[in-house]
């Protein structure tokens, strides 16, 4: 498994320190929630979130966690919440290669080295990879060097006209795709940076030879599936992801593998023909 380093917990620079309240409310206005909602589902009384959210009281350490637990806040933006009311962090955030994540470690490499001969990867909540199987070398190995540099951008590989979207059969569709997805990541979890990559990934211009969006068709298709050629030939693939189920550390929260299943009979034929042996 191809391991890189996961950056670290820190303030944002140049970020001007906000009250609780305030950004309690905007989490509250990012799930859509009114406050008489948010106080139902809290078991408080309305007023007394109406004056957390004004300033007017100070929520305690357990008021904070209780109401990011029902706002979904990730657990990156609870440390947020919490250093915004007075207290300490909660959730640490450790690199992969520590000694306390070996177990989710070991985890992800199963899964990984498991799902060949078919592609795999994990990456961070930026989209950066951190780790890779043997197999994803059929998917991105031709493509520009710089790209291939750590920390590598799974999403900006894919779309990138140096990366492998020359070579995405139905680059329209999986493009709309991939940014369809990423917005939704963004509304889930308000990341700057995530927005800064949409915009990025928005602006690639299409393969000169890809085909017009309306000659991509998707009736009939369970799932978007990415169809690419390689030296194998033409594969398709279905994507899963897969997450820790109740991660309390930061580094497990925001990791997700990402597994490519072949989406039909010819393309899991070729994998497996070509496969390379066990180590």
């Amino acid at each position: 498994m191809n391991t890189l380093a996961s950056s670290s917990f820190a303030p944002r620079a140049g970020e001007t320190r906000r009250g609780v309240g305030e950004l309690l409310r905007e989490w509250r206005l990012r799930r859509r929630m009114s406050q008489l909602l948010l106080a139902t589902e809290a078991e408080i009384s309305t007023r007394h979130l109406s004056f957390v959210e004004s300033g007017r009281a100070l929520p305690s350490r357990e008021m904070v966690m209780h109401l990011a637990e029902r706002l979904d806040v990730p657990l990156r933006e609870r440390n947020a919440l919490l250093l915004a009311a007075g207290y300490a962090p909660l959730y640490r955030e450790r690199t992969l290669d520590d000694p306390q994540l070996a177990a989710a470690r070991e985890a992800v490499e199963l899964v990984l080295r498991g799902h060949e001969p078919y592609p795999a990867l994990a990456v961070d909540r930026h989209w950066n990879i951190v780790a890779t199987n043997r197999a994803l070398a059929q998917l991105i190995g031709d493509a520009s060097p710089a790209l291939l540099q750590a920390p590598i951008n799974a999403l900006r590989l894919s779309l990138h006209p140096a990366g492998i979207a020359p070579r995405i059969v139905n680059w329209h569709a999986w493009r709309a795709h991939l940014l369809a997805r990423l917005q939704r990541q963004i509304d889930a979890s308000a990341d700057t940076a995530l927005v800064t990559l949409h915009d990025e990934l928005a602006a690639y211009p299409a393969p000169p030879d890809a085909a017009p969006a309306d000659l991509e068709p998707i009736h009939n298709l369970i799932a978007v599936p990415l169809r690419v050629r390689t030296a194998l030939g033409e594969l398709a693939f279905y994507s899963t992801t897969t997450i820790f189920g109740t991660p309390v550390d930061i580094t497990l929260a925001e990791l997700a593998i990402e597994a490519f299943f072949p989406a039909d009979l010819h393309s899991a034929s070729l994998l497996r023909a070509h496969a390379s042996p066990a180590p």
